[in-house]
């Protein structure tokens, strides 16, 4: 093993998920400055803050989905690289990265002149008004001129973890969260770009973090590097990472699609103001569900490689050592969150009319949030080993066939208004997480 790299195959199984773990939650939790940090600016800007972030948050759909294109290559191909390594199969699994590095160059171009061109029926699309269109057109625009990078860095950035180099994978995000950091209220106030300064110190991170993954992957250090001399795709493999990748891309996508649910359902029950209050809610729940998402991605790459290498013990041990540390963390933010609501709304903005709105929509957002854990834990098990339809029909229960029905169908019942609209996530949390944990434990731990 090189230096820094994670033994997937040793015993103690509780220290190699915390080993991976603990990078990928520094990494994780950096990573959220990218979008956070442009919030907490955006939503201080004198005078216009508030509607400056109704108008961001009508982004997040564009960057969800962007999100989503990244991890169909980058979070699919990277357990079918894991397993690969634990049956000692380089070959096939430089094959794997390779053909999922042309594919995230591929889709990264398609989605920023697609976007760039049709940009203004989308947004409106997406709940904007005419006061909020000039905010979200101008972040939007910048954003997708670097969504090459964005593709780039955060789609093979799974590689580096999946060859047990956590904490150069840390690194990676940890450049561009610090860069985006500096480089925020220097063009959002000195320069006085406003939110188009946001979009551009974003852009110029991400540039940054696709530089050192480039740099590592083409390296000595790595086990696995990309060379593409004389490379053709190979249809077959890349269809296998999307079958895989697929659960995770519905995931990310149907965020994006129920964030677009969500906003135009507020914008006729609540106006700007509420798109203002569920772009907080959902800063707070990215915050939130971050540690959750780091200790499963990093059970994912030791799950993947010891059922390659026909080591069961071990990666039952490694689910439920998950499940365990997922569940009691997200139980004790879910009663931190209730207990001071305003504490983490005035991270992202100190207005007294927003603030009054959000603390009773916080607490029927986040009612029940510990049983996410089993949504997640249940993911990660089915696609670390490969069963790509049971992950797939668990994304799309949750988001597709649960909340967006729910968010256009409670606010007209009874009076609801935006209450119903922040009533559908609790609800999928309770029904969808359970069927995703218990079916998980019924077909694969059971067989194991």
């Amino acid at each position: 093993m090189s230096s820094g790299q994670v033994d997937f195959s040793g015993e103690n199984v509780r220290r190699n998920v915390l080993a991976v773990a603990a990078p990928m939650l520094v990494a994780q939790i950096v990573n959220l400055l990218y979008n956070i940090v442009d919030r907490i600016y955006i939503g201080k800007i004198p005078g216009e803050g508030m509607i400056a972030l109704a108008g961001l948050g009508l982004c997040f759909p564009v960057i969800t989905m962007v999100t989503a294109f990244a991890n169909l290559f980058g979070l699919g191909g990277a357990p079918l690289c894991s397993i690969a390594r634990g049956k000692k199969d380089t070959e096939d699994a430089r094959k794997v990265m390779n053909n999922a590095f042309f594919m995230l160059i591929l889709t990264g171009l398609c989605i920023t002149i697609l976007g760039i061109a049709l940009h203004k029926p989308i947004l409106y699309l997406f709940g904007a008004s005419d006061a909020t269109y000039p905010y979200s057109a101008g972040y939007m625009i910048i954003y997708l001129l670097g969504t090459v990078f964005v593709m780039i860095s955060l789609g093979m950035n799974p590689y580096i973890n999946s060859q047990g180099f956590a904490k150069i994978g840390m690194k990676t995000v940890t450049l561009g969260a610090v860069s985006n950091l500096i480089l925020d209220p220097i063009f959002i106030f000195v320069f006085h770009f406003g939110v188009q300064g946001a979009a551009i110190a974003t852009i110029i991170s991400q540039l940054f973090s696709a530089i050192w993954v480039l740099r590592f992957l083409t390296g000595k250090k790595a086990e696995l590097t990309l060379n593409l001399r004389g490379f053709r795709p190979e249809w077959d493999c890349i269809l296998e990472i999307a079958k895989l990748g697929t659960s995770t891309f519905v995931m990310s996508f149907t965020n994006g699609l129920v964030q677009v649910v969500c906003n135009a359902m507020l914008s006729v029950y609540g106006g700007d103001l509420y798109i203002s209050v569920m772009t907080v809610i959902n800063s707070i729940r990215e915050i939130a569900q971050t540690p959750v998402m780091a200790v499963a991605d990093g059970s994912s790459p030791i799950i993947s490689y010891n059922f390659g290498a026909q080591k069961y013990d071990l990666m039952k041990k490694a689910i439920r050592f998950m499940t365990q540390i997922c569940f009691a963390y997200s139980f004790i933010i879910w009663v931190s969150i209730s207990a001071f609501p305003e504490l983490f709304i005035r991270i992202f903005n100190q207005d007294a009319e927003l603030i009054t709105a959000a603390v009773p929509s916080l607490h029927i957002y986040f009612f029940g949030f510990f049983m996410m854990a089993f949504q997640f834990t249940g993911q990660c098990v089915f696609k670390a080993l490969n069963k790509a339809p049971q992950a797939v029909f668990f994304s799309i229960l949750r988001k597709a066939i649960i909340v967006a029905p729910l968010t256009i169908i409670l606010p007209r019942i009874g009076g609801l208004g935006v209450a119903g609209v922040f009533m559908a996530e609790p609800i999928s949390n309770f029904i969808g997480g359970l069927a995703c944990y218990i079916t998980m434990q019924c077909t694969v731990l059971r067989k194991l």
